[in-house]
Protein backbone atom coordinates (compact mmCIF):
# COMPACT_ATOMS: atom_id res chain seq x y z
CA UNK A 1 0.00 0.00 0.00
CA UNK A 2 1.47 3.64 -0.87
CA UNK A 3 1.27 6.43 1.37
CA UNK A 4 -1.65 8.65 1.45
CA UNK A 5 -4.32 5.24 1.15
CA UNK A 6 -6.02 5.94 4.93
CA UNK A 7 -4.09 3.44 7.02
CA UNK A 8 -5.28 4.83 10.41
CA UNK A 9 -2.78 6.24 12.59
CA UNK A 10 -2.69 4.15 15.83
CA UNK A 11 0.86 5.65 17.30
CA UNK A 12 1.04 6.60 21.00
CA UNK A 13 4.04 9.40 20.80
CA UNK A 14 4.52 12.59 22.13
CA UNK A 15 1.80 14.21 24.35
CA UNK A 16 0.16 17.26 23.18
CA UNK A 17 0.63 19.89 21.03
CA UNK A 18 1.55 23.15 21.06
CA UNK A 19 4.88 25.20 21.26
CA UNK A 20 7.52 23.03 23.14
CA UNK A 21 11.17 24.23 24.03
CA UNK A 22 13.68 21.24 24.63
CA UNK A 23 17.31 21.59 25.18
CA UNK A 24 18.83 21.81 21.54
CA UNK A 25 15.58 21.27 19.24
CA UNK A 26 14.12 24.01 17.38
CA UNK A 27 13.25 25.50 14.10
CA UNK A 28 15.09 28.28 12.00
CA UNK A 29 14.35 30.77 9.80
CA UNK A 30 16.77 31.57 6.71
CA UNK A 31 16.51 33.11 3.42
CA UNK A 32 17.92 29.67 1.69
CA UNK A 33 15.80 27.22 0.49
CA UNK A 34 16.57 24.24 -2.31
CA UNK A 35 15.38 25.32 -5.94
CA UNK A 36 11.94 24.09 -5.77
CA UNK A 37 11.55 26.44 -2.94
CA UNK A 38 9.36 26.01 0.69
CA UNK A 39 7.17 28.90 -0.78
CA UNK A 40 6.05 26.89 -3.02
CA UNK A 41 5.33 24.19 -1.43
CA UNK A 42 3.54 25.67 0.82
CA UNK A 43 1.83 27.80 -1.10
CA UNK A 44 0.41 24.43 -2.61
CA UNK A 45 -0.06 22.55 0.69
CA UNK A 46 -2.27 25.16 1.86
CA UNK A 47 -4.86 24.63 -0.65
CA UNK A 48 -5.07 20.83 0.46
CA UNK A 49 -6.46 19.30 3.21
CA UNK A 50 -4.61 16.14 4.88
CA UNK A 51 -6.68 13.83 3.41
CA UNK A 52 -5.35 15.17 -0.09
CA UNK A 53 -1.38 15.21 0.91
CA UNK A 54 0.45 12.40 0.03
CA UNK A 55 0.99 10.87 3.67
CA UNK A 56 3.25 8.80 5.14
CA UNK A 57 0.44 6.36 7.21
CA UNK A 58 2.68 3.43 8.32
CA UNK A 59 1.43 3.14 11.66
CA UNK A 60 -0.28 -0.15 11.41
CA UNK A 61 -0.15 -2.49 13.91
CA UNK A 62 1.92 -5.96 13.43
CA UNK A 63 2.42 -8.96 15.64
CA UNK A 64 3.42 -8.06 19.05
CA UNK A 65 6.84 -8.50 19.58
CA UNK A 66 9.45 -7.57 22.10
CA UNK A 67 10.52 -4.27 22.16
CA UNK A 68 14.51 -4.09 23.29
CA UNK A 69 16.00 -1.27 25.45
CA UNK A 70 18.27 1.46 23.86
CA UNK A 71 21.98 -0.44 23.08
CA UNK A 72 24.02 0.72 25.97
CA UNK A 73 27.45 2.56 25.06
CA UNK A 74 29.50 -0.31 26.09
CA UNK A 75 27.30 -3.15 23.80
CA UNK A 76 28.31 -0.46 20.66
CA UNK A 77 30.18 -2.71 17.76
CA UNK A 78 33.63 -2.67 17.32
CA UNK A 79 33.51 -0.71 13.97
CA UNK A 80 31.70 2.23 15.50
CA UNK A 81 34.50 3.05 17.59
CA UNK A 82 36.45 6.07 16.36
CA UNK A 83 34.24 7.48 14.05
CA UNK A 84 33.05 10.31 16.78
CA UNK A 85 36.40 12.07 16.46
CA UNK A 86 35.10 16.08 15.29
CA UNK A 87 38.24 16.07 13.50
CA UNK A 88 39.84 19.85 13.28
CA UNK A 89 37.81 22.27 14.94
CA UNK A 90 36.17 24.65 11.83
CA UNK A 91 33.25 25.52 13.90
CA UNK A 92 34.26 27.44 16.87
CA UNK A 93 32.50 27.64 19.71
CA UNK A 94 31.49 31.30 19.24
CA UNK A 95 29.74 29.56 15.91
CA UNK A 96 27.73 26.81 17.48
CA UNK A 97 26.27 29.11 20.36
CA UNK A 98 25.70 31.56 17.61
CA UNK A 99 23.63 29.07 15.57
CA UNK A 100 22.08 27.76 18.33
CA UNK A 101 20.65 31.12 19.55
CA UNK A 102 19.49 31.50 16.07
CA UNK A 103 17.13 28.25 16.73
CA UNK A 104 16.45 29.42 20.01
CA UNK A 105 15.21 32.15 19.32
CA UNK A 106 13.22 31.19 15.89
CA UNK A 107 11.84 28.91 18.26
CA UNK A 108 9.89 31.47 20.59
CA UNK A 109 7.79 32.06 17.56
CA UNK A 110 6.85 28.64 16.26
CA UNK A 111 5.05 25.79 17.48
CA UNK A 112 6.60 22.14 17.12
CA UNK A 113 9.71 20.35 17.82
CA UNK A 114 12.62 20.23 15.76
CA UNK A 115 16.44 18.03 16.21
CA UNK A 116 19.00 18.46 13.68
CA UNK A 117 22.56 16.86 13.44
CA UNK A 118 24.81 17.65 10.26
CA UNK A 119 28.67 16.23 10.20
CA UNK A 120 30.93 17.66 7.38
CA UNK A 121 32.21 14.35 6.45
CA UNK A 122 35.86 15.55 4.51
CA UNK A 123 36.79 18.11 7.26
CA UNK A 124 35.23 16.39 10.20
CA UNK A 125 33.20 19.90 11.12
CA UNK A 126 29.69 18.77 13.23
CA UNK A 127 26.85 20.42 14.99
CA UNK A 128 24.26 19.02 16.70
CA UNK A 129 21.03 20.33 18.23
CA UNK A 130 18.60 18.36 20.13
CA UNK A 131 20.44 15.28 18.82
CA UNK A 132 19.34 13.11 21.51
CA UNK A 133 15.71 13.85 21.97
CA UNK A 134 13.47 11.09 20.92
CA UNK A 135 11.28 11.25 17.89
CA UNK A 136 8.89 8.89 16.16
CA UNK A 137 10.49 7.88 13.17
CA UNK A 138 7.92 7.39 10.57
CA UNK A 139 9.12 6.10 7.15
CA UNK A 140 12.69 7.22 8.19
CA UNK A 141 13.09 3.74 9.96
CA UNK A 142 12.52 2.03 6.35
CA UNK A 143 16.01 2.52 5.61
CA UNK A 144 16.80 0.70 8.71
CA UNK A 145 14.47 -2.01 7.71
CA UNK A 146 16.54 -2.35 4.40
CA UNK A 147 20.33 -2.53 6.43
CA UNK A 148 18.58 -5.08 8.68
CA UNK A 149 17.07 -7.23 5.86
CA UNK A 150 20.66 -7.41 4.19
CA UNK A 151 22.43 -8.09 7.53
CA UNK A 152 20.32 -10.94 7.91
CA UNK A 153 21.46 -12.14 3.71
CA UNK A 154 25.26 -11.57 4.92
CA UNK A 155 24.71 -14.02 7.40
CA UNK A 156 23.53 -16.57 5.09
CA UNK A 157 25.90 -15.94 2.38
CA UNK A 158 23.97 -14.63 0.26
CA UNK A 159 23.29 -11.30 -1.94
CA UNK A 160 19.73 -10.05 -1.72
CA UNK A 161 17.12 -12.08 -4.00
CA UNK A 162 15.41 -10.19 -6.85
CA UNK A 163 12.06 -10.31 -4.95
CA UNK A 164 13.86 -8.33 -1.88
CA UNK A 165 15.75 -6.24 -4.48
CA UNK A 166 12.05 -5.31 -5.45
CA UNK A 167 10.26 -4.60 -2.43
CA UNK A 168 13.52 -2.24 -1.44
CA UNK A 169 13.02 -0.58 -4.62
CA UNK A 170 9.62 0.44 -3.75
CA UNK A 171 10.02 0.68 -0.17
CA UNK A 172 12.65 3.20 -0.25
CA UNK A 173 12.07 5.30 -3.95
CA UNK A 174 8.43 5.65 -3.29
CA UNK A 175 8.00 4.58 0.61
CA UNK A 176 5.25 1.76 -0.17
CA UNK A 177 4.66 0.50 2.93
CA UNK A 178 3.12 -3.23 2.04
CA UNK A 179 6.84 -3.58 1.48
CA UNK A 180 7.86 -2.24 4.43
CA UNK A 181 5.55 -4.48 6.00
CA UNK A 182 6.80 -7.63 3.96
CA UNK A 183 10.23 -7.14 5.02
CA UNK A 184 9.81 -6.21 8.51
CA UNK A 185 8.64 -10.11 8.61
CA UNK A 186 11.01 -11.36 6.98
CA UNK A 187 13.69 -9.58 9.20
CA UNK A 188 11.41 -10.80 12.12
CA UNK A 189 9.17 -8.24 13.04
CA UNK A 190 10.08 -6.04 16.51
CA UNK A 191 12.51 -8.30 17.62
CA UNK A 192 14.55 -8.92 14.16
CA UNK A 193 14.53 -5.67 13.79
CA UNK A 194 16.07 -4.51 17.65
CA UNK A 195 18.66 -7.18 17.29
CA UNK A 196 19.21 -5.43 13.99
CA UNK A 197 19.54 -2.06 15.35
CA UNK A 198 22.20 -3.31 17.91
CA UNK A 199 24.20 -4.66 15.00
CA UNK A 200 24.25 -1.49 13.34
CA UNK A 201 25.29 0.16 16.09
CA UNK A 202 22.08 2.52 17.07
CA UNK A 203 22.10 3.56 20.70
CA UNK A 204 19.08 5.14 21.14
CA UNK A 205 16.42 3.51 18.52
CA UNK A 206 13.98 1.59 20.01
CA UNK A 207 11.45 -0.70 17.92
CA UNK A 208 7.24 0.14 18.85
CA UNK A 209 5.92 -2.55 22.08
CA UNK A 210 3.25 -3.11 19.53
CA UNK A 211 5.70 -4.31 16.77
CA UNK A 212 4.23 -1.00 14.27
CA UNK A 213 7.70 0.07 12.62
CA UNK A 214 6.55 3.71 11.46
CA UNK A 215 5.95 4.12 15.58
CA UNK A 216 10.26 3.34 16.21
CA UNK A 217 11.87 6.15 18.19
CA UNK A 218 15.04 7.09 17.47
CA UNK A 219 17.16 10.41 17.55
CA UNK A 220 19.33 12.28 15.09
CA UNK A 221 22.67 11.46 16.30
CA UNK A 222 21.34 7.88 15.91
CA UNK A 223 20.38 8.09 12.12
CA UNK A 224 23.65 9.74 11.53
CA UNK A 225 25.11 6.80 13.00
CA UNK A 226 22.93 4.82 10.82
CA UNK A 227 23.80 7.43 7.73
CA UNK A 228 27.60 6.21 8.86
CA UNK A 229 27.33 2.78 7.97
CA UNK A 230 26.42 3.32 4.37
CA UNK A 231 28.51 6.27 3.30
CA UNK A 232 31.60 5.60 6.00
CA UNK A 233 33.99 3.06 6.23
CA UNK A 234 34.24 1.18 8.22
CA UNK A 235 30.74 -0.65 7.82
CA UNK A 236 29.11 -4.17 9.03
CA UNK A 237 27.60 -4.08 5.42
CA UNK A 238 29.33 -5.34 2.64
CA UNK A 239 30.57 -2.61 -0.35
CA UNK A 240 27.93 -4.43 -2.69
CA UNK A 241 25.12 -3.72 -0.21
CA UNK A 242 25.94 -0.23 0.81
CA UNK A 243 26.79 0.31 -3.13
CA UNK A 244 22.70 -0.35 -3.44
CA UNK A 245 21.51 1.09 -0.81
CA UNK A 246 23.21 4.55 -2.10
CA UNK A 247 21.44 4.04 -5.64
CA UNK A 248 18.63 3.57 -4.07
CA UNK A 249 18.44 6.72 -2.17
CA UNK A 250 19.72 9.15 -5.23
CA UNK A 251 16.54 8.04 -7.10
CA UNK A 252 13.59 8.38 -4.37
CA UNK A 253 10.26 9.65 -5.93
CA UNK A 254 10.90 13.56 -6.74
CA UNK A 255 7.95 14.73 -4.83
CA UNK A 256 9.68 12.95 -1.99
CA UNK A 257 12.93 14.42 -2.43
CA UNK A 258 12.38 17.65 -0.26
CA UNK A 259 14.62 18.17 2.85
CA UNK A 260 17.87 16.92 3.06
CA UNK A 261 18.84 18.27 -0.48
CA UNK A 262 18.24 21.71 0.51
CA UNK A 263 22.34 21.59 1.79
CA UNK A 264 22.71 20.84 -2.17
CA UNK A 265 24.52 23.37 -4.19
CA UNK A 266 24.63 22.94 -7.95
CA UNK A 267 26.07 19.80 -9.01
CA UNK A 268 25.74 17.87 -5.75
CA UNK A 269 24.49 14.62 -5.53
CA UNK A 270 21.44 13.73 -2.75
CA UNK A 271 20.83 10.42 -1.24
CA UNK A 272 18.15 10.76 1.59
CA UNK A 273 14.94 8.81 2.87
CA UNK A 274 11.87 11.20 4.19
CA UNK A 275 9.16 10.23 6.35
CA UNK A 276 5.76 12.33 6.66
CA UNK A 277 2.33 11.97 8.79
CA UNK A 278 -0.25 13.69 10.79
CA UNK A 279 -0.65 12.10 14.68
CA UNK A 280 -3.65 11.49 16.03
CA UNK A 281 -1.12 11.38 19.76
CA UNK A 282 -0.26 15.59 18.41
CA UNK A 283 -4.09 16.65 17.60
CA UNK A 284 -3.05 15.28 13.76
CA UNK A 285 -0.04 17.90 13.74
CA UNK A 286 2.63 16.43 10.80
CA UNK A 287 5.43 14.54 11.66
CA UNK A 288 7.69 15.40 9.79
CA UNK A 289 11.69 13.99 9.17
CA UNK A 290 14.28 13.74 6.60
CA UNK A 291 18.02 11.99 6.25
CA UNK A 292 20.59 11.47 3.86
CA UNK A 293 23.71 12.54 2.29
CA UNK A 294 24.74 15.43 0.11
CA UNK A 295 28.14 15.29 -1.87
CA UNK A 296 29.68 18.08 -3.64
CA UNK A 297 33.26 18.41 -5.46
CA UNK A 298 34.48 20.33 -2.25
CA UNK A 299 32.39 19.50 0.54
CA UNK A 300 30.14 15.85 1.96
CA UNK A 301 27.15 15.95 4.41
CA UNK A 302 25.41 13.60 6.39
CA UNK A 303 22.23 14.99 7.79
CA UNK A 304 19.35 14.37 10.24
CA UNK A 305 16.56 16.22 10.89
CA UNK A 306 13.54 15.20 12.89
CA UNK A 307 10.22 17.00 13.89
CA UNK A 308 7.01 17.05 15.08
CA UNK A 309 3.67 19.00 16.09
CA UNK A 310 4.02 20.75 12.89
CA UNK A 311 0.56 22.76 12.00
CA UNK A 312 0.38 20.96 8.40
CA UNK A 313 3.00 19.49 5.75
CA UNK A 314 4.13 22.39 3.82
CA UNK A 315 4.75 24.52 7.07
CA UNK A 316 6.99 21.41 8.17
CA UNK A 317 8.62 20.96 5.05
CA UNK A 318 9.75 24.54 5.33
CA UNK A 319 10.95 24.24 8.72
CA UNK A 320 13.13 21.33 8.29
CA UNK A 321 14.49 22.76 5.12
CA UNK A 322 15.42 26.18 7.24
CA UNK A 323 17.09 24.63 9.74
CA UNK A 324 19.18 22.42 6.68
CA UNK A 325 20.10 25.18 4.67
CA UNK A 326 20.88 27.41 7.85
CA UNK A 327 23.20 24.71 9.82
CA UNK A 328 24.89 23.49 6.57
CA UNK A 329 25.28 27.57 5.32
CA UNK A 330 26.90 28.20 8.71
CA UNK A 331 29.35 25.40 8.26
CA UNK A 332 30.30 26.22 4.25
CA UNK A 333 30.91 29.76 5.72
CA UNK A 334 33.00 28.30 8.82
CA UNK A 335 35.04 25.65 6.23
CA UNK A 336 35.77 28.74 3.52
CA UNK A 337 36.66 31.34 6.47
CA UNK A 338 39.33 28.78 7.98
CA UNK A 339 40.68 27.42 4.73
CA UNK A 340 40.45 23.98 5.87
CA UNK A 341 41.40 21.30 3.86
CA UNK A 342 39.95 17.92 3.65
CA UNK A 343 41.01 15.47 5.57
CA UNK A 344 38.55 12.13 5.41
CA UNK A 345 36.35 11.34 2.98
CA UNK A 346 33.37 9.49 2.33
CA UNK A 347 31.38 8.02 -1.04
Amino acid sequence: MHEGDGVPNRVNGHRGAGRTRIPGASFLSGARRRSIGAAAILAVVSLLTPAAVAVDLEYRTAVPAQTADAVSAEQRPTFLHGLTDPGRPVLQPRDHARITAALDAHLADHDGRLAISVHEVRTGTTYAYGSEEPFTAASVVKLDLLLVLMLHAQDEKRELTAGERDLAEKMIQVSDNDTADAIHARIGFATGLAEGIRRLGLLRTVPDKGGSWGATTTTASDRIRLLRTVFSDPSPLSEENRAYVRELLTGVAPDQAWGVSAAAQEGDITALKNGWVPREADANRWTINSVGHVKGAHREYLIAVLSDRHPDYGTGIACVEHAVTEVAGAIDTAIRATGTEAIRGVR
